[in-house]
């Protein structure tokens, strides 16, 4: 019995030491509180990456502008930095020229954005407005030789639904408290991004690229799109089409504002003659279609654990109707002020730490996909390799502004304890909540499906889904300046704490291989 007891002992007592084990430095804690608060400089980075930049579209001007930038300001700090390619991508687009009005049966300019891999109209163009309501092919070769330089609609049966609900929320303290008592054994619930005002609309009776297809022989000029979901002058752009390198141009496919492209519904539905002028010109690069990604490393100094990484991340690229603040300027400028704070501190780590910011996340999670392919993924097992096994940790942000409220731990319950004591310091600033929740879409997963521990931070989200995330509203006047300076602070001392820690993060048992992956955007 006597023997019992000691080694209960010996045993209450080795936990007590390991629960202490992960408590941060309290000192080092308040130079990065210090310097994350009061010095900040991380508006200064959205700026350039969005200001200064421009929209961010995989492979265009402004994606390779923003990725030089970046890779300089991390040289600028004293990190090894560069652009990383990681496979073939495809064109670079970029949208050169945009003038959509209608001018009959009265002038009106139109909130409008083509879709990205769109060809142009070669110059203006005077256009008159067509429906089709074709149901199938045979009904649709009844429009052959109707629709050289007309301008296509598709008749719609929804309507626009009015909303009683702010755009901008944060998540109450019950909502957080679900997260944090969410347990395996309930159905998994993203709650990360809250729903938005609007109501998918009801598709067209035929498949809208079925119609471009034969618009496109048939000489048209273009074809316009819309969705209540993007009411009061908000739209939702993404890609018209393929951007293959080998593939062709895709036909010009307009995103217009929904209450715009109502009005030319009923004028046109009942008869009266619409006229519009579109001048759309378009470029294309296929002089280098290899993506990239921007890594940059500060290198570890402890003999045993300079091996060893803590990779810290967000996309770069955006779509093109705005400039991509909030999805993902805000979570790369995080990523970046992190880095900073802890250069400003003198901070030297035992392990090394590096920045990936990330290419073609839009698209399928390219950059970060092909990255842990092609460095740390034993293709054959589809698990981590030998490098992969040294990576300790994965951080990603790209949910907007919002401030960070805690952190979904992927269904990893041994990183919980040691999250919350480093959450601990920061519950003044709202940010305490640990769910064993997954969370999906964005780049942590790209790690995550190789068994290397990746995690996103549950952000605030203040108006991401309802007005910002993949619209023309994307700008930096939606980024709300102390979220991200309390994201980034938070973000170094995760940093730190990953990077000092004696050992690795715990990792959860390799996921069943089910010869599918899930794709996220």
């Amino acid at each position: 019995m006597r023997k019992s007891f000691l080694l209960s002992a010996f045993t209450v007592f080795s936990l007590a030491v390991l629960a202490q084990s992960d408590k941060p430095d309290m000192d080092v804690v308040q130079k990065i509180r210090t310097e994350g608060l009061n010095n900040s400089r991380v508006m200064e980075h959205a700026f350039y990456l969005t200001d200064v930049s421009g929209p961010r579209l995989n492979n265009s001007t402004g994606y390779l502008k923003a990725a030089n930038w970046a890779k300089d300001k991390l040289k600028e700090w004293g990190l090894d930095a560069k652009l990383e390619a990681w496979g073939d991508w495809g064109k670079g687009w970029d949208l050169q020229r945009s003038y959509i009005a209608m001018t009959a049966p009265y002038y009106r300019p139109l909130i409008a954005f083509p879709k990205a891999w769109c060809n142009g109209t070669n110059g203006l163009q005077n256009a008159e407005i067509i429906i089709i309501t074709a149901k199938d092919s045979l009904e649709l070769d009844s429009y052959k030789g109707k629709l050289k330089g007309k301008v296509i609609l598709l008749p719609r049966t929804d309507t626009l639904k009015h909303s009683f609900l702010p755009d901008a929320t944060r998540f109450n303290e019950e909502q957080l408290k679900k997260m944090a008592d969410w347990e395996p054994a309930a159905r998994p619930a993203n709650q990360q991004r809250g729903p938005g005002n609007g109501t998918r609309p009801a598709g067209p009776a035929m498949s809208a690229n079925r119609v471009k297809d034969f618009a496109q022989k048939e000489g048209a000029v273009a074809i316009l799109s819309a969705t209540p979901r993007g009411h009061d002058g908000t739209l939702f752009v993404s890609g018209g089409g393929s951007y293959a390198a080998t593939a062709p141009g895709n036909f010009l496919d307009i995103t217009v504002a929904y209450e715009d492209y109502m009005t030319l519904y009923r004028l046109a539905a009942a008869k009266i003659p619409v006229k519009m002028e579109v001048d759309v010109k378009t470029s294309f690069n296929t002089k280098d279609i290899k993506g990239y990604n921007v890594v940059a490393e500060i290198k570890g100094t402890d003999s045993k654990l300079k091996d060893e990484v803590v990779i810290i991340g967000g996309h770069l690229d955006s779509w093109h109707a705005a400039t991509g603040a909030t999805d993902n300027a805000a979570g790369c400028s995080v990523m970046m002020e992190a880095i900073r704070i802890l250069k400003a501190t003198g901070f030297k780590p035992r392990r090394t730490i590096r920045i990936c910011l990330w290419g073609g996340e839009e698209q399928g999670l390219h950059g970060s996909r092909n990255y842990v392919r092609n460095h740390l993924t034993d293709t054959a097992k589809n698990t981590s390799n030998a490098a992969g096994e040294k990576v300790s940790a994965y951080y990603n942000l790209d949910n907007g502004t919002g401030k960070i409220r805690g952190i979904y731990t992927q269904g990893n319950p041994g990183v919980k304890s040691i999250f919350a004591q480093w959450l601990e310091p920061f519950s003044d600033l709202g940010a305490a909540t640990i769910t064993l929740q997954n969370t999906g879409g964005t780049d942590h997963q790209s790690f995550d499906r190789v068994s290397i521990p990746g995690f996103q931070f549950i952000q605030d989200v203040i108006e991401y889904d309802t007005r910002t995330h993949h619209t023309n509203m994307d700008t930096y006047d939606h980024l709300i300046p102390e979220d991200l300076k309390q994201a980034a602070t938070i973000v170094a001392s995760f940093v730190y704490n990953t990077a000092q820690r004696e050992e690795k993060l715990p990792r959860k048992p390799a996921p069943a291989q089910t010869g599918q992956q899930r794709q996220g955007f």
